[in-house]
């Protein structure tokens, strides 16, 4: 089954939970994050995945979300973190926000980033110095990413996404391999490229690669670990301080 991230966000609210894991017990923790994807299902969302960085220890919880149940995103956020108590020793949450998207190609003419287990994702985040330049980064980031699709070999689709409440601003790519996406970084002159666009802008530029290791539909086992819907819907109302999970 894919998962899909849509090239505008009309109809969905997008949000992505980064974590570092605490121990060497990662698989244990993506498999707790498969529980937790599944049981926002009760909350609204309808699309939800995991990366997990293939150089380091990241790993990112993709969702995406029926406007209607995003709507009080505060809320939502603490209900989500709440559920993430029980496994907060596991992994260190070191950011989370909602995003909107604003622009994508793909090579097959859908509207929609669409990837399944196992596939090859890169992204690149732009951290911009100040909120007054968001809106021409934004602009500067998707002239680029058109400028630079038709050229990138391998390359499935791609999305940009700018964050709600930051001053950040991102690319998704899906490859059709590890390959080709390592033969892209390694040939292409992204400072020839990028910073023409940029080099006026105080900003910070992180890249990383990604393989998926979970999309809604995958079959998992559900254990007692995590609060359910249920309980996070009747606990809403209560202090965040209650189900905090760990932060920097």
């Amino acid at each position: 089954m894919a998962c899909f991230v849509p090239f505008t966000n009309r109809n969905l609210g997008l949000s992505f939970f980064v974590f570092r894991p605490t121990d060497v017990l990662v698989d244990e923790f993506v498999d707790a994050l498969k529980e937790f994807s599944l049981r926002t299902e009760s909350l609204g969302c309808v699309q939800n995945s995991i990366f997990k960085s293939i150089h380091g220890n990241m790993i990112v919880w993709y969702g995406a979300w029926l406007k209607t149940s995003c709507e009080n995103k505060e809320s939502l956020t603490t209900s989500l973190i709440s559920m993430l108590t029980h496994i907060s020793s596991m992994a260190i949450l070191t950011k989370y926000s909602f995003f909107e998207t604003y622009g994508g190609e793909s090579r097959d003419g859908s509207v929609a980033v669409r990837f399944h287990t196992g596939d090859t994702i890169s992204v690149y985040e732009a951290v911009v110095a100040s909120s007054e330049d968001v809106d021409d980064v934004s602009y500067a980031c998707l002239a680029i990413f058109r400028s630079r699709f038709l050229k990138m070999e391998g390359v499935a689709a791609g999305v940009c996404f700018r964050c709600e409440d930051k001053p950040r601003v991102g690319c998704l790519h899906v490859w059709k391999s590890l390959q080709f996406c390592y033969s892209w970084v390694i040939n292409s002159d992204n400072k020839t490229s990028m910073m023409p666009y940029l080099d006026r802008f105080p900003l910070e530029i992180k890249y990383d690669i990604f393989r998926v290791v979970y999309v809604n539909g995958d079959n998992i086992v559900l254990n007692s670990k995590l609060s359910s819907p249920a309980q996070i819907l009747e606990t809403r109302g209560e202090s965040k301080e209650e189900g905090q999970v760990t932060k920097n």
